[in-house]
């Protein structure tokens, strides 16, 4: 058996891990080349240029997780690192396409993309050895909660304060750009006000499981009881109304409601939680034009396709092209719509791959999601299975937001799909919550500490003891 083992544990699964990132790369390679051939009709250097920097990628984090985390799960890096690799392929197509309507209307080349995802995949990566190296135990995280609560707020509210000038685009302040530097500081609010939450609610727990008055059947909470679900609930509308984020507003509320749950095992308070951000919507639709506008074109996009409702009529004419079985990699026509490899990324896909490619993306992310879930329960402490479950959930509410807005199940909401989609601050902040999924799989995974054996006497020291004959 080729599974590495340590002499007195279980195996670590870094074997497995290994293969898995092969049998990616390989994968991704293949994208890539049938990308080319059917874009280029040629081979190019690009192609082994990109195929060597994702393998390099890989092979250090590999190395990484192996002698930081020897017991992580052996399938969360591969399913992170095969999202990765997809992403960057359907960014490298869709600069191809762009460069080549640039060419036949005359205009200037356009930016590409793909190297700026490549260096944003290996800063995401450092990030990731980063996490792992100074988080050796994630309990010690819930000492400075309070900390990473303070700050996930204040990089939560900063763009929404700030001049439009260096927060604003596309009509969302969710940005800090100074020069040539620009980040979306909410990615990484996310994973701090998670950690946060997690050791708010396990210090508080009994608090929130204190029982009030029941109604049809369910014990609710008592009414003081509810000041942080109506913090949480105001300033999950704060960042609706000044940031005009649809989709970080509805993340953030939804973080809260899910560990609530987890803390507390009580259905009420999802059902409160969701009447508060349902009430927020409503007031939301009622006083801002920005809300209108995108449930407006989530009810009828073809009302207005010239104008508002032009990306989601787009983006849904490329999933019908797609159908079933997809244009092939390179084959469709992914550019038309507007922020293809960002808001759309899942559109772009679907028009390439079909049904059945985002099926198998979907599966990717659901053992990804899955196998964070399992963290959670095997862990031993409860502020590492909250921290889990809430990581593990952002990631999970974060891909049905994006596609169900993509498919018109929801409105547009502006966020991207972790992994795949073009953003450094996106691809950045998730491998720094997957380092910490690592983390916590590994204390779950690893053995326990062996207890020294109790020393017998000698037996030149025991003591003598008299034994009678039976008579």
């Amino acid at each position: 058996m080729g599974e590495a083992r340590d002499q007195a544990g279980p195996p670590t699964g870094r074997t497995i891990e290994l293969v898995l990132l092969a049998f990616a790369a390989v994968l991704v390679t293949g994208a890539l080349i049938l990308v080319e051939a059917n874009q280029e009709q040629t081979l190019t250097v690009d192609l082994l240029l990109i195929g060597a920097a994702y393998l390099a990628l890989l092979v250090a984090a590999h190395i990484a997780v192996r002698r930081l985390a020897p017991y992580a799960d052996p399938l969360i890096l591969p399913a992170v690192a095969l999202l990765n690799g997809l992403g960057l392929v359907m960014i490298y197509r869709l600069d191809l396409a762009k460069a080549d309507r640039a060419v036949a209307l005359g205009n200037d080349l356009p930016t590409l993309l793909w190297p700026r995802q490549v260096a944003w995949t290996g800063v995401g990566l450092l990030l990731f050895v980063g996490v792992l190296w100074i988080v050796r135990d994630h309990r010690k995280l819930a000492a400075y909660a309070y900390t990473a609560g303070f700050a996930g707020l204040i990089l939560l509210a900063l763009p929404g304060v700030l001049p439009s000038s260096i927060s604003e685009v596309n009509g969302a302040k969710i940005w800090l750009r100074l020069g040539i530097f620009s980040i979306q500081p909410g990615e990484f609010a996310k994973i701090l006000l998670i950690i946060f939450f997690a050791a708010f609610l396990v210090q508080k727990r009994d608090l929130f499981s204190t029982a009030g008055r029941r109604f049809l059947g369910m014990e609710l909470p008592r009414a003081r009881d509810l000041a942080p679900l109506l913090v949480a609930w105001a300033f999950s509308v704060g960042v609706l109304v000044l940031e005009r984020d649809l989709g970080t507003s509805l993340l953030f509320f939804g973080i809260v409601l899910v560990l609530l749950y987890t803390a507390t095992e009580r259905v009420s308070w999802m059902l409160i939680g969701l009447s508060f951000f349902a009430a927020g919507g409503f007031v939301a639709y009622q006083l801002f034009g920005h809300v209108r506008t995108r449930v407006q074109i989530w009810i009828d996009p073809f009302a207005d396709f010239d104008g508002a409702g032009f990306q989601i009529g787009q983006a849904l004419f490329g999933l019908g092209t797609g159908g079933l079985g997809g244009t092939g990699l390179g084959a469709g026509r992914p550019e038309l719509v507007p922020f293809a490899e960002s808001d759309f990324m899942l559109s772009s896909l679907g028009e390439e791959l079909g049904l059945i490619g985002l099926a198998a993306i979907m599966v990717i992310y659901l053992v990804l999601i899955t196998r964070g879930l399992r963290s959670a329960l095997a862990v031993r402490d409860s502020f590492g299975k909250l921290l889990a479950t809430g990581l593990a959930f952002t990631l999970a509410l974060q891909v049905f937001i994006v596609a169900g807005g993509a498919s018109k199940l929801i409105p547009l909401t502006g966020l991207t799909l972790p992994f795949l989609s073009y953003g450094g601050s996106s691809l950045v902040a998730n491998y720094a919550l997957v380092a910490l999924l690592l983390r916590i799989s590994n204390a779950a995974r690893a053995p326990l500490p062996r207890r020294p054996a109790t020393p017998l006497p000698p037996i030149a020291e025991a003591g003598t003891e008299l034994v009678e004959r039976p008579s």
